[in-house]
């Protein structure tokens, strides 16, 4: 009876935590969906008034969230990473690359779920530290350069992660300008130069290109990398 009593607080703690963050998930879709067209971001619109940014933010800063909700933290913190690149970038537009604001990745800090964090804070500390083996998250973590795969016009939610996961790595994977074949020679993004391991779960680079693709690489095809595109994805 007393696990019985337990297993259902759990799960009654769990229908709550994520019953509170569906404000943030709406809020955070219609923001996606006001400034974000065709992979790209309105930075000069979100300048102009940045009001439902900086709401989120605040938001992100008091939330509330658990691993043992999956879905529910990974959704979370996807949309906290694109939303704080956003903020980077707004607080110091214009500029022409996220390259040219100093320390963008390791030394701007956010508040997020009371706690403090860089962007690569949330990406390695946090989401892929509690899941080392979802490499898909690269394939919706936007950095605000157009190397990176296009930021979509709304947010991931729970109920739709999984499904919004492998679209996204699908359609990434599927890009001929994302994964370049020429005859026995393919170029790839860097992305799978720099975070290598993140896809020996899956059996290695090739491998997960080949889970996700339509027409498989070509037998014995050799990988190269081209130069990642650091310019803004500006709209």
């Amino acid at each position: 009876m007393k696990k019985i009593l337990i297993l259902i607080t759990l799960f009654v703690a769990q229908l709550v935590q994520a019953q509170g963050n569906t404000s943030f998930f709406n809020k955070a879709d219609a923001f996606f969906k006001t400034y974000v067209s065709n992979g790209r971001v309105h930075y000069d619109k979100i300048k102009a008034d940045s009001s439902s940014l900086n709401e989120l933010i605040d938001i992100m800063a008091v939330a509330k969230v658990s691993k043992s909700n999956t879905k529910d933290f990974q959704a979370f913190y996807i949309n906290a990473y694109n939303l704080s690149v956003i903020k980077g970038i707004v607080d110091k537009y214009p500029t022409k690359s996220p390259l040219n604001i100093g320390g963008f990745f390791d030394n701007l800090n956010y508040t997020i779920a009371g706690k403090k964090v860089s962007l690569n804070g949330i990406e390695k500390g946090i989401l892929f530290k509690a899941f080392p083996n979802e490499a898909r998250f690269h394939f919706v973590l936007v950095c605000a350069g157009l190397g990176c795969p296009p930021i979509i016009a709304k947010a991931y939610k729970p109920a739709t992660l999984e499904a919004q996961l492998t679209k996204q790595t699908k359609l990434a994977l599927n890009d001929p300008n994302f994964i370049r074949v020429d005859g026995k020679k393919t170029k790839i993004s860097q992305i799978f130069e720099w975070y290598a391991k993140d896809f020996k779960s899956a059996g290695g680079v090739s491998k997960f290109i080949n889970k996700y693709r339509t027409t498989k690489l070509p037998e014995g095809s050799k990988l190269s990398f081209y130069t990642y595109d650091w310019a803004l994805n500006k709209a």
